[in-house]
């Protein structure tokens, strides 16, 4: 009997350690595989997948154990066993496959790209000045800003956003989303003191999408527009550049006639944009390539938001 419970002992005991292995072998490859789109993702994943599948196996390994008979505890260990050899042998292969899907990743972005070159250049230049001059003036305000304050700043300079919001929600197409835009403009500017507080909500009118020209042209076809990283106003396409031209004749801020009251208005919009950003800094920190991350990541949310006009015409 002594024997039996012996060898039932050894049995669980060598099951939990080859399942474990087992586990540490083959969790850098299932991260890499499941990385996500963007490089600072990609590089979180491969870093904490190994604890999180080393948690859990060993868990599903006990518990099988547990519930089963003595003659499954016992030829547990003999499967577990055989399943490490064969990952053993299999690691470097699934290593190399891990390895092929991320340079495919990289190798396919989610927007066309041709004059990397110099848009490197310029992400280069943005860089320099956003790490001596604007991340520098957003830290200090986010610093000595209440966070209530700061809201209200945010708020404002949305509200100023809604009539080209309406303008472009009309040329796509949505006259009801248009004509909502502009009722929550007219009750925030008014009874929300020019934007900074948002009474609109608690009337229950939807809070719209920020719509510009660049996705009004997606929306008329122009949808492949090649990349451009543009001074100080960073990540762009061609067509969104260009719709950026249009979109500044209809800011309300160009309408004020006072050129020092805009300008201030407009640095005042810079600061509180970058100071929304900050969350973000880590993550660019860890990516393996910042210029890939930041192309990635606005393209993949370039193209939600021209979808999700795409399906607002649709249903209009």
């Amino acid at each position: 009997m002594k024997t039996i419970q012996s060898l039932v002992l050894a049995a669980i005991v060598l099951g939990t350690s080859a399942c474990a292995s087992n586990a540490v072998k083959q969790a850098p490859a299932a991260g890499l595989s499941d990385a996500p789109s963007t490089s600072a993702t990609l590089a979180a994943s491969a870093v904490e997948a190994p604890p999180a599948a080393v948690a859990i196996t060993p868990l599903s390994a006990d518990t099988n154990a547990s519930t089963g008979t003595a003659a499954d505890a016992i030829a547990s260990p003999v499967a577990a066993s055989t399943q490490t050899t064969q990952t053993s042998a299999n690691a470097p292969e699934a290593m190399t496959q891990a390895e092929q899907e991320a340079e495919a990743l990289y190798a396919t972005p989610a927007v066309r790209d041709p004059w990397e070159g110099f848009n490197r250049k310029m992400h280069s230049f943005n860089n320099v000045l956003d790490r001596f001059v604007l991340r520098p003036v957003a830290v200090g305000y986010d610093k000595i800003t209440p966070d209530p304050v700061q809201s209200g700043v945010s708020r404002f300079f949305s509200n100023l956003r809604l009539p080209a919001t309406a303008i472009n929600q009309a040329l796509q197409g949505r006259p009801g989303d248009a004509g909502q835009s502009l009722g929550r403009f007219v009750v925030n500017s008014t009874a929300g003191i020019g934007g900074v507080f948002d009474p609109a909500k608690h009337i229950g009118m939807p809070k719209p999408d920020g719509e510009d020209l660049g996705q009004t042209l997606a929306t008329w076809g122009w949808r492949d527009s090649r990349y451009l990283v543009m001074p100080i106003m960073g990540p762009r396409t061609v067509r969104d550049a260009l719709g950026g031209l249009g979109d500044q004749q209809l800011s309300v801020i160009n309408q004020i006639d006072s050129s020092s009251v805009a300008d201030k208005l407009q640095i005042m919009q810079m600061v509180d944009v970058r100071a929304q950003l900050l969350p973000t800094d880590q993550m660019r920190r860890d990516a393996i390539d910042d210029y890939t991350f930041v192309r990635d990541a606005w393209a993949q949310r370039r193209n939600r938001q021209i979808e999700q006009d795409l399906r607002g015409n649709r249903v209009d």
